[in-house]
C-alpha cells in the first residue's frame, strides 16, 4: 500500500512496508487514489515527493499474482490487467498540477523504473539500488506507453539502448552520467533529504500548478498522445 502525507506545501507519497512494492492491482489503485487526492488539494507551491520504505523502490508488476491465475492464458490476462491499470498512474503524474520528485532509495525495476521516470526529477542512492528494465531478460515486450515514457525522459539514444536492449543494471553514478537521474546520494537519508530540499526550493517558486502541468505536457507531445492527455491554453499571467 501507500500513504500520502502533506507537510506544508509538500506532499510525501510513500510506498509502505518492507517488501518489493510490487505493482499489484491493489497498490496501483492506491497510488492512483493518492495522486488524485494530491491533485485535488494542490495550491500554488505544491510539490510531490515519492519514495518508499525498505530495500526496493518498486520491483515492477506483481508477476507472482499474475502467475497464480493457474494457466498461461490467465497469467497473460492478469498481466494485461496490470499494464492497463498502471497507465492512468503514469498519466496522473504527467498531468499532476505540481512539480514531482522521485527519491529512489532502492531498486527500481521494470514498471517500478517507469514509475520513477514519470516524475520530473529522479534522485537515487549511490551506495545501493539499481535501475533495471528487465523485459528483454524475462521475455516480455514493452507496452506502448512504456517506450513513450523512456523516449520522453531519457534523451540519450545510447542510454535507451543500454537500458532497454541490453537490460543493463544501472547504479547511481552511472545513472547520473547517462542523464537518467539528477543526482546520486550516499544513503537513504541522503536521497530523501535531497528530495526534500529540492521540493522546498521548487515550492518557494509558488508556481501555478495548472500552468505547470500544461507546460509539462507540452514538453512530451508523443507521450501525451499515447496516454490520451490533451493540452489546453491557460492565459493567467502573474502580474
Amino acid at each position: 500500500m501507500c500513504t500520502l502525507e502533506k507537510r506544508g506545501d509538500i506532499f510525501y507519497l510513500t510506498l509502505t512496508g518492507s517488501d518489493e512494492h510490487r505493482l499489484s492491482p491493489t497498490l496501483i489503485a492506491s497510488l492512483l487514489a493518492a495522486l488524485e487526492e494530491a491533485a485535488s488539494q494542490s495550491t500554488r507551491g505544491s510539490v510531490l515527493v515519492t519514495t518508499s520504505a525498505g530495500k526496493f523502490f518498486s520491483n515492477g508488476f506483481d508477476l507472482a499474482w499474475a502467475q497464480s491465475a493457474g494457466s498461461p492464458a490467465g497469467a497473460q490476462q492478469r498481466l494485461h490487467q496490470m499494464v492497463d491499470a498502471f497507465q492512468p498512474v503514469v498519466a496522473a503524474l504527467i498531468s499532476l498540477p505540481m512539480p514531482t520528485i522521485a527519491a529512489v532509495q532502492g531498486h527500481a525495476a521494470a514498471a517500478g523504473l517507469l514509475l520513477a521516470l514519470s516524475h520530473d526529477y529522479v534522485l537515487m542512492r549511490r551506495d545501493r539500488g539499481v535501475l533495471y528494465m528487465s523485459e528483454v531478460d524475462i521475455g516480455l515486450t514493452l507496452p506502448e506507453y512504456f517506450g513513450a515514457v523512456v523516449r520522453a525522459k531519457v534523451s540519450s539514444a545510447a542510454a535507451r539502448r543500454d537500458v532497454l536492449l541490453r537490460g543493463r543494471k544501472v547504479r547511481g553514478e552511472e545513472a547520473v552520467a547517462m542523464g537518467i537521474v539528477e543526482g546520486a546520494h550516499d544513503d537513504e537519508d541522503g536521497v530523501v533529504g535531497a528530495g526534500g530540499r529540492l521540493a522546498e526550493e521548487l515550492a518557494g517558486r509558488r508556481w501555478d500548478g495548472e500552468v505547470y502541468a500544461e507546460i509539462r505536457k507540452g514538453l512530451y507531445p508523443e507521450l501525451c498522445g499515447v496516454l490520451g492527455l490533451a493540452t489546453k491554453v491557460i492565459a493567467t499571467p502573474r502580474l
